[in-house]
């Protein structure tokens, strides 16, 4: 079964993002699917990849990076209600069919359409079965690096030696 909605649902109060194309770049540049214009947001930050139920989230060498559910992240599967940090914006995902309320709808916008990025590395994660049990056609190759970054010791500076 088909993914029928994506929404991001910024938590700031903001109108709700309808993830309407596959594939969306995020990030400060002006061609970005989703343009977040603010200093702390990469040019080119992450990528959002629908696929069959889920989303799935690769950060492109961001300097203030992509938390899920404020753990630093790579990569990651988004699931429902999950939250979402890039950079200083946070927003909870909403997947599936079910209907956001009504004045949600009304604030929801489709995406403006920019470049889109020609290859996407296959995510380290594999895609949870859905009700008929199929899956994936292909293994997933392991990852060199890990998809999570590891944790700073106390009074370590983010980036720094």
């Amino acid at each position: 079964m088909a993914l029928t909605r994506a929404q991001l649902i910024p938590l700031d109060g903001s109108p709700a993002i309808e993830i309407a194309k596959d594939l969306i770049v995020v990030g400060r540049n002006e061609d970005c699917d989703l343009q977040l214009n603010h200093k702390s947001v990469s040019k080119l930050h992450c990528v959002i990849v629908k696929t069959d139920g889920l989303l799935i989230l690769r950060d492109l060498g961001s300097t203030n990076g992509t938390r899920v559910n404020g753990q630093r992240v790579r990569r990651a599967a988004l699931l429902p209600n999950d939250q979402l940090g890039i950079a200083t914006f946070k927003f909870r995902v909403h997947l599936g069919p079910g209907l956001l309320p009504a004045a949600a709808q009304e604030q929801a916008g489709e995406l403006t359409p920019g470049e889109a990025v020609e290859s996407l590395p296959r995510p380290g994660h594999q895609a949870p079965s859905d009700d008929t049990g199929e899956t994936p056609a292909a293994p997933i190759q392991s990852n060199p690096l890990p998809d999570v970054y590891p944790e700073e010791p106390p009074g370590s500076s983010p980036g720094g030696p």
